[in-house]
Protein backbone atom coordinates (compact mmCIF):
# COMPACT_ATOMS: atom_id res chain seq x y z
CA UNK A 1 0.00 0.00 0.00
CA UNK A 2 1.37 3.40 -0.99
CA UNK A 3 2.10 5.76 1.87
CA UNK A 4 0.12 8.97 2.18
CA UNK A 5 2.83 11.50 2.97
CA UNK A 6 1.63 14.80 4.37
CA UNK A 7 3.53 18.07 4.45
CA UNK A 8 2.72 20.04 7.58
CA UNK A 9 3.95 23.41 6.32
CA UNK A 10 1.20 26.00 6.59
CA UNK A 11 -1.51 23.43 7.25
CA UNK A 12 -4.59 23.90 9.43
CA UNK A 13 -4.10 21.46 12.30
CA UNK A 14 -6.47 20.44 15.10
CA UNK A 15 -4.69 19.34 18.29
CA UNK A 16 -6.53 17.96 21.31
CA UNK A 17 -4.80 17.78 24.68
CA UNK A 18 -2.92 20.96 23.80
CA UNK A 19 -2.60 22.35 27.34
CA UNK A 20 0.45 20.25 28.24
CA UNK A 21 2.61 17.27 27.37
CA UNK A 22 2.72 15.94 23.84
CA UNK A 23 -0.13 18.18 22.71
CA UNK A 24 1.61 21.39 23.77
CA UNK A 25 4.97 20.19 22.44
CA UNK A 26 3.38 19.44 19.07
CA UNK A 27 1.77 22.88 18.88
CA UNK A 28 5.11 24.54 19.61
CA UNK A 29 6.87 22.39 17.00
CA UNK A 30 4.33 23.46 14.36
CA UNK A 31 4.29 27.15 15.32
CA UNK A 32 7.47 28.18 13.45
CA UNK A 33 6.49 26.05 10.46
CA UNK A 34 3.51 28.18 9.56
CA UNK A 35 0.97 25.87 11.15
CA UNK A 36 -2.51 27.34 11.48
CA UNK A 37 -3.50 25.78 14.76
CA UNK A 38 -6.85 24.85 16.25
CA UNK A 39 -6.35 23.88 19.89
CA UNK A 40 -8.41 22.34 22.65
CA UNK A 41 -8.01 20.83 26.11
CA UNK A 42 -10.13 20.43 29.20
CA UNK A 43 -7.64 22.56 31.20
CA UNK A 44 -8.47 26.18 30.33
CA UNK A 45 -5.48 27.81 32.05
CA UNK A 46 -2.98 25.44 30.49
CA UNK A 47 -4.58 25.92 27.09
CA UNK A 48 -4.28 29.70 27.40
CA UNK A 49 -0.59 29.26 28.26
CA UNK A 50 -0.07 27.15 25.15
CA UNK A 51 -1.78 29.75 22.99
CA UNK A 52 0.52 32.46 24.41
CA UNK A 53 3.59 30.28 23.82
CA UNK A 54 2.56 29.59 20.23
CA UNK A 55 2.09 33.30 19.56
CA UNK A 56 5.48 34.05 21.16
CA UNK A 57 7.04 31.50 18.80
CA UNK A 58 5.53 33.29 15.82
CA UNK A 59 2.75 30.78 15.29
CA UNK A 60 -0.91 31.27 14.55
CA UNK A 61 -3.83 29.98 16.65
CA UNK A 62 -7.00 30.31 14.60
CA UNK A 63 -9.32 29.07 17.32
CA UNK A 64 -9.09 27.53 20.77
CA UNK A 65 -11.62 26.37 23.33
CA UNK A 66 -11.56 24.43 26.60
CA UNK A 67 -13.96 21.49 27.01
CA UNK A 68 -14.12 17.75 27.65
CA UNK A 69 -13.87 15.73 24.43
CA UNK A 70 -16.11 13.04 25.93
CA UNK A 71 -18.94 15.58 25.53
CA UNK A 72 -20.16 15.10 21.96
CA UNK A 73 -22.21 18.30 21.97
CA UNK A 74 -19.15 20.32 23.00
CA UNK A 75 -17.00 18.72 20.29
CA UNK A 76 -19.69 19.32 17.66
CA UNK A 77 -20.03 22.98 18.66
CA UNK A 78 -16.24 23.36 18.53
CA UNK A 79 -16.09 21.83 15.05
CA UNK A 80 -18.96 24.01 13.83
CA UNK A 81 -17.13 27.12 15.04
CA UNK A 82 -13.91 26.04 13.35
CA UNK A 83 -15.60 25.16 10.07
CA UNK A 84 -17.47 28.45 10.11
CA UNK A 85 -14.22 30.34 10.62
CA UNK A 86 -11.66 28.48 8.51
CA UNK A 87 -13.50 25.74 6.61
CA UNK A 88 -12.25 22.16 6.48
CA UNK A 89 -9.03 21.44 8.35
CA UNK A 90 -6.05 19.54 6.94
CA UNK A 91 -4.78 17.51 9.90
CA UNK A 92 -6.40 16.12 13.06
CA UNK A 93 -4.16 15.09 15.96
CA UNK A 94 -5.97 13.19 18.73
CA UNK A 95 -3.62 13.56 21.68
CA UNK A 96 -5.89 14.13 24.70
CA UNK A 97 -6.37 11.31 27.18
CA UNK A 98 -6.37 10.10 30.76
CA UNK A 99 -5.03 6.93 32.36
CA UNK A 100 -6.64 4.60 34.89
CA UNK A 101 -4.94 1.47 36.27
CA UNK A 102 -6.00 -1.14 38.78
CA UNK A 103 -6.88 -4.75 39.54
CA UNK A 104 -10.25 -5.88 38.27
CA UNK A 105 -11.39 -6.58 41.82
CA UNK A 106 -10.73 -2.93 42.74
CA UNK A 107 -12.08 -1.25 39.61
CA UNK A 108 -15.63 0.02 39.56
CA UNK A 109 -17.78 0.55 36.45
CA UNK A 110 -17.19 4.30 36.59
CA UNK A 111 -13.43 3.79 36.26
CA UNK A 112 -13.90 1.81 33.06
CA UNK A 113 -16.58 4.12 31.71
CA UNK A 114 -14.71 7.38 32.28
CA UNK A 115 -11.51 6.04 30.69
CA UNK A 116 -13.30 4.68 27.63
CA UNK A 117 -15.41 7.85 27.26
CA UNK A 118 -12.34 10.09 27.16
CA UNK A 119 -9.68 7.88 25.55
CA UNK A 120 -11.85 6.16 22.94
CA UNK A 121 -15.14 7.97 22.49
CA UNK A 122 -13.40 11.36 22.76
CA UNK A 123 -11.20 10.75 19.69
CA UNK A 124 -14.19 9.22 17.88
CA UNK A 125 -16.17 12.40 18.56
CA UNK A 126 -13.32 14.48 17.13
CA UNK A 127 -12.90 12.27 14.06
CA UNK A 128 -16.64 12.23 13.39
CA UNK A 129 -16.81 16.02 13.66
CA UNK A 130 -13.84 16.89 11.43
CA UNK A 131 -13.02 14.08 8.99
CA UNK A 132 -16.26 14.17 6.92
CA UNK A 133 -15.56 17.82 6.06
CA UNK A 134 -11.99 16.86 5.10
CA UNK A 135 -13.38 14.24 2.73
CA UNK A 136 -15.87 16.74 1.28
CA UNK A 137 -13.11 19.32 0.71
CA UNK A 138 -11.17 16.82 -1.38
CA UNK A 139 -7.71 18.10 -0.36
CA UNK A 140 -6.53 14.94 1.38
CA UNK A 141 -4.86 15.41 4.73
CA UNK A 142 -3.90 13.31 7.72
CA UNK A 143 -5.21 11.91 10.99
CA UNK A 144 -2.98 10.86 13.89
CA UNK A 145 -4.36 9.04 16.92
CA UNK A 146 -2.20 8.72 20.03
CA UNK A 147 -2.68 5.25 21.45
CA UNK A 148 -0.09 3.77 23.82
CA UNK A 149 2.17 0.82 24.50
CA UNK A 150 -0.90 -0.29 26.45
CA UNK A 151 -2.69 -0.44 23.09
CA UNK A 152 -0.21 -3.11 22.01
CA UNK A 153 0.73 -5.09 25.11
CA UNK A 154 -0.96 -6.76 28.07
CA UNK A 155 0.67 -4.55 30.69
CA UNK A 156 -0.26 -5.30 34.33
CA UNK A 157 -3.09 -3.28 35.88
CA UNK A 158 -3.79 -1.48 32.61
CA UNK A 159 -7.15 -3.07 31.71
CA UNK A 160 -9.31 0.11 31.51
CA UNK A 161 -6.58 2.06 29.74
CA UNK A 162 -5.90 -0.83 27.36
CA UNK A 163 -9.60 -1.24 26.64
CA UNK A 164 -9.66 2.32 25.31
CA UNK A 165 -6.26 2.30 23.62
CA UNK A 166 -6.76 -1.07 21.91
CA UNK A 167 -10.09 0.30 20.73
CA UNK A 168 -8.44 3.40 19.30
CA UNK A 169 -5.94 1.15 17.59
CA UNK A 170 -8.81 -0.76 15.98
CA UNK A 171 -10.49 2.44 14.79
CA UNK A 172 -7.19 3.59 13.29
CA UNK A 173 -6.60 0.26 11.56
CA UNK A 174 -9.95 0.51 9.79
CA UNK A 175 -9.61 4.21 8.89
CA UNK A 176 -6.12 3.51 7.56
CA UNK A 177 -7.77 1.77 4.60
CA UNK A 178 -11.15 3.53 4.53
CA UNK A 179 -9.57 6.98 4.13
CA UNK A 180 -6.86 6.02 1.66
CA UNK A 181 -9.22 6.55 -1.27
CA UNK A 182 -9.66 10.17 -0.13
CA UNK A 183 -5.94 10.85 0.14
CA UNK A 184 -6.17 11.08 3.93
CA UNK A 185 -3.34 9.31 5.73
CA UNK A 186 -3.69 7.72 9.16
CA UNK A 187 -0.95 7.39 11.78
CA UNK A 188 -1.22 5.44 15.02
CA UNK A 189 1.23 6.68 17.66
CA UNK A 190 2.17 4.22 20.41
CA UNK A 191 4.22 6.01 23.08
CA UNK A 192 5.91 4.22 25.92
CA UNK A 193 6.98 6.26 28.92
CA UNK A 194 6.72 10.02 28.31
CA UNK A 195 7.44 12.70 30.91
CA UNK A 196 4.04 14.37 30.90
CA UNK A 197 1.61 15.43 33.66
CA UNK A 198 -0.25 12.16 32.97
CA UNK A 199 2.45 10.32 34.94
CA UNK A 200 1.58 12.28 38.06
CA UNK A 201 -2.18 12.14 37.61
CA UNK A 202 -2.69 8.50 36.61
CA UNK A 203 -5.38 6.99 38.81
CA UNK A 204 -4.05 3.71 40.25
CA UNK A 205 -7.20 2.38 41.89
CA UNK A 206 -6.66 0.77 45.29
CA UNK A 207 -3.07 1.99 45.56
CA UNK A 208 -1.60 4.66 47.83
CA UNK A 209 0.40 6.89 45.48
CA UNK A 210 2.30 8.28 48.50
CA UNK A 211 3.72 4.86 49.44
CA UNK A 212 7.53 5.09 49.00
CA UNK A 213 7.64 1.86 47.01
CA UNK A 214 4.95 3.06 44.65
CA UNK A 215 6.77 6.38 44.28
CA UNK A 216 9.97 4.47 43.54
CA UNK A 217 8.25 2.42 40.83
CA UNK A 218 6.86 5.60 39.25
CA UNK A 219 10.36 7.08 39.43
CA UNK A 220 11.79 4.11 37.52
CA UNK A 221 9.10 4.64 34.91
CA UNK A 222 10.03 8.31 34.54
CA UNK A 223 13.74 7.47 34.35
CA UNK A 224 13.16 5.67 31.06
CA UNK A 225 10.71 8.25 29.73
CA UNK A 226 11.28 10.41 26.69
CA UNK A 227 10.42 14.10 26.68
CA UNK A 228 7.13 15.38 25.22
CA UNK A 229 9.21 17.12 22.55
CA UNK A 230 10.81 13.84 21.49
CA UNK A 231 7.40 12.18 21.31
CA UNK A 232 5.99 15.08 19.28
CA UNK A 233 8.93 14.94 16.87
CA UNK A 234 8.40 11.20 16.35
CA UNK A 235 4.71 11.75 15.58
CA UNK A 236 5.34 14.60 13.16
CA UNK A 237 8.09 12.68 11.34
CA UNK A 238 5.75 9.73 11.02
CA UNK A 239 3.02 11.89 9.52
CA UNK A 240 5.35 13.50 7.01
CA UNK A 241 6.77 10.13 5.97
CA UNK A 242 3.35 8.54 5.73
CA UNK A 243 4.00 5.92 8.39
CA UNK A 244 1.06 4.12 9.92
CA UNK A 245 2.67 2.88 13.12
CA UNK A 246 4.91 5.25 15.07
CA UNK A 247 6.88 4.43 18.22
CA UNK A 248 8.28 7.19 20.40
CA UNK A 249 10.90 4.96 22.04
CA UNK A 250 12.94 1.95 21.05
CA UNK A 251 11.72 -0.30 23.87
CA UNK A 252 8.13 -0.26 22.59
CA UNK A 253 9.26 -1.05 19.06
CA UNK A 254 11.34 -3.99 20.32
CA UNK A 255 8.41 -5.22 22.39
CA UNK A 256 6.12 -5.05 19.38
CA UNK A 257 8.57 -7.09 17.30
CA UNK A 258 8.89 -9.63 20.12
CA UNK A 259 5.12 -9.92 20.38
CA UNK A 260 4.89 -10.69 16.66
CA UNK A 261 7.97 -12.82 16.08
CA UNK A 262 9.02 -14.13 19.51
CA UNK A 263 5.73 -14.73 21.36
CA UNK A 264 7.34 -16.88 24.05
CA UNK A 265 9.65 -14.01 25.01
CA UNK A 266 6.76 -11.56 25.01
CA UNK A 267 4.62 -13.84 27.19
CA UNK A 268 7.49 -14.38 29.62
CA UNK A 269 8.10 -10.63 29.92
CA UNK A 270 4.42 -9.87 30.55
CA UNK A 271 4.20 -12.57 33.24
CA UNK A 272 7.31 -11.21 34.94
CA UNK A 273 5.94 -7.67 34.92
CA UNK A 274 2.63 -8.90 36.29
CA UNK A 275 4.29 -10.77 39.14
CA UNK A 276 6.34 -7.72 40.08
CA UNK A 277 3.25 -5.51 40.07
CA UNK A 278 1.24 -8.05 42.07
CA UNK A 279 4.01 -8.38 44.66
CA UNK A 280 4.23 -4.60 45.08
CA UNK A 281 0.47 -4.29 45.51
CA UNK A 282 0.31 -7.18 47.97
CA UNK A 283 3.07 -5.73 50.16
CA UNK A 284 1.54 -2.28 50.31
CA UNK A 285 -1.89 -3.74 51.10
CA UNK A 286 -0.57 -6.11 53.77
CA UNK A 287 1.14 -3.23 55.57
CA UNK A 288 -2.08 -1.21 55.63
CA UNK A 289 -3.94 -4.15 57.13
CA UNK A 290 -1.47 -4.74 59.99
CA UNK A 291 -2.98 -3.52 63.32
CA UNK A 292 -1.17 -0.53 64.77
Amino acid sequence: MARTRTSLEGKTVVITGAASGIGRATALRLAPRGGRLVLTDVAADGLDETVALVHAAGGSVLHHSAFDISDLDAVSAFADAVHGHVGAVDVVLNVAGISTWGRIEDLRPEHWRRTVEIDLMGPIHVLSSFVPRMIEAGRGGHVANVSSAAGLFGLPLHAPYSAAKFGLRGVSEVLRFDLEQHGIGVTLVCPGAVRTPLVGTVDIVGVDRDDPRVAKAVGRFEKHAVSPEEAADAMLRGIEKGRYLVFTSRDVQVGHLAQRFAPFGYTTAMRLLNRKASTLLRRTRDERLVPR
